[in-house]
């Protein structure tokens, strides 16, 4: 389904976002801040349960397309390199934003199936995650291979399997020391994130069917 170049790339990029403080990050450090290690660990859950949901419809509702149209496929891989790469300037312009949005969470006694899903629900409605997924997922895809729905289930679960990983990590750590862990970070954070966006979005324009 996936030649080894194209799973080692596909690989090497969702590590090095999954492990770059984001959104994500933030509502894991927040939850575990919050409700201590087992709590991250649910918000875990749920954050992934969405990603997967989001690479099920992205396959879903654009395999057909991609299969089919090569007017479909330059179109997208064009509008989504240009979205990655705005995404990469933007992060080299902005200022770090985790630990705020974490410090920012109050404290609500909830249950685990709330927080599971109030995280489910984070990921899904998050317009950004999806629109995330159509620029960064086709850029690894293969129509010509076949089962396109398939590829694009197993490339979400390959980064929810990472992201759930680095969320089990974190909310060990934050669970245990505090939200001081994870208010490390810098700029240097912001522009590593930024340019692994800009790579992504070139290597995305100059991919040939």
């Amino acid at each position: 389904m996936f030649d080894a170049a194209t799973l080692a790339a596909y690989l090497v990029a969702a590590a090095v976002l999954v492990f770059i403080p984001g959104p994500g990050t933030a509502w894991i450090v927040a939850q575990s801040a919050a409700g201590g290690t087992a709590r991250g660990i649910q918000a875990a859950f749920g954050l992934e349960t969405a990603t997967l949901i989001h690479a099920l419809a992205a396959g879903l509702g654009l395999s057909a397309l991609l299969a089919t149209s090569a007017l479909a496929f330059e179109v997208l891989k064009y509008a989504g390199a240009a979205y990655l790469i705005w995404l990469g300037i933007k992060a080299w312009r902005g200022a770090p934003a985790a630990a705020a949005e974490a410090a920012a969470a109050p404290p609500l006694p909830v249950s685990a199936r709330q927080v599971y899903l109030r995280s489910v629900m984070t990921g899904v409605l998050n317009p950004k995650v999806a629109l995330f997924f159509l620029a960064f997922l086709p850029q690894f895809v293969h129509p010509e291979r076949g089962m396109v729905w398939l590829q694009f289930l197993v490339l979400g679960a390959l980064l929810s399997l990472i992201g759930m990983c680095n969320s089990l990590m974190l909310s060990v750590a934050v669970g245990r020391f505090g939200r001081r862990f994870a208010g490390g970070g810098g700029r240097w954070k912001e522009r590593l994130t930024g340019s692994v966006f800009i790579a992504l979005g070139l290597r995305l324009a100059v991919q040939q069917r």
